[in-house]
């Protein structure tokens, strides 16, 4: 059986880049976006379909008829506001539909960067000092923490659109902020994103790890989250540590994204996570390889990507 893909948000960037990797594969795929116009000029494939957002209650019923009517067998999102409602939804698709997507706990968790950041700091991996509004509206004297620049930022990630450099924090009006934003320092050095490929324990596939070091800080510019180049395998050695250990942490298999900057004496800190496929991932087609493998590979991560394993007839007393 051969697969046939469906890959969600086609109409965003990193639904076409993830298109234009199929392509390239020669393997016939079907896009789906919940925007009103799913075929703009030039830009996304003819072969799409409207399906409703993710906010909206009835998307996995829409989903699913969706699946059934075109015969789909893997689902790649791109859009990480779909991702705690399928890979909670999993279990109501059949067996044989692979959603590349993590374990719900794994991908609730980190859906919210303050959780990540908390979950992060507790198991010793190194992040930015960070705060959230309320806390330094009722505690000005814990922003000696924070002194210099800092980034404002959504803690559920919509993309850099949301994201604010600060250069200092003295004439902030920090109750004045919208809910749901983190602060955290600014970290002035070297720029990357570490794209992985989380695989369970036991697993007979060893986890995909590459750095990409990026020209420009994407703070507050829409559109400059550029790519320089792939970093050589045998460089950045710690960055490439720093990422799978984030991964491993938050137990998130499947495609990861983990943005990293290091500090000005060189220590890499990680300032954020993003469990989707994303655009970067043209970079890296290993990550699409993976992907594919979990098809091919019939025993592959089944607990993950595959619908949640029947209780044992035991258990159930």
């Amino acid at each position: 059986m051969d697969p046939r893909i469906l890959v969600t948000g086609i109409t965003s960037a990193a639904g076409r880049a993830v298109a234009a990797q199929l392509e390239a594969r020669g393997l016939p795929y079907l896009g789906s976006d919940a925007r009103a116009d799913t075929r703009q000029a030039g830009e996304t494939p003819a072969a799409a379909v409207r399906l409703l957002p993710a906010t909206d209650p009835d998307m996995i019923l829409d989903l699913r008829r969706l699946v059934d009517r075109e015969a789909i067998n893997v689902i790649i999102p791109t859009l990480t506001v779909e991702l705690p409602v399928l890979a909670a939804a999993r279990a109501g698709f059949a067996q044989d539909v692979r959603i590349i997507v993590g374990d719900p706990a794994a991908v609730a968790l980190a859906n919210d960067q303050l959780f990540t950041t908390w979950a992060l700091q507790a198991a010793g991996i190194p992040v930015p000092r960070f705060a959230v509004p309320g806390d330094l509206a009722a505690a000005p004297a814990s922003l000696a923490g924070l002194s210099g620049p800092v980034v404002v930022k959504p803690r559920v990630f919509k993309g850099f659109h949301g994201v604010h450099l600060l250069a200092g924090t003295a004439s902030v009006s920090w109750k004045n902020l919208p809910a749901g934003q983190l602060v955290q320092e600014f970290i002035p050095g070297a720029d990357y994103v570490c794209l992985v490929f989380g695989t369970p324990a036991r697993n007979a596939m060893a986890p995909v790890a590459v750095v990409l070091e990026k020209t420009r800080t994407p703070y507050g510019r829409a559109g400059s989250d550029e790519v320089s180049r792939r970093v050589p395998a045998d460089q950045a050695g710690d960055v490439r540590k720093l990422g799978l250990a984030a991964v491993r942490t938050l137990g998130l298999t499947g495609p990861v994204q983990v943005q990293i900057r290091r500090r000005t004496d060189g220590t890499p800190v990680v300032l954020g996570v993003c469990a989707t496929l994303g655009e970067n991932s043209t970079w890296a087609p290993e990550m699409l390889d993976a992907v594919l493998a979990t098809f091919t590979l019939p025993a592959f991560n089944p607990a993950s990507f595959r619908r949640c394993p029947a209780v044992p007839a035991d258990a159930l007393g």
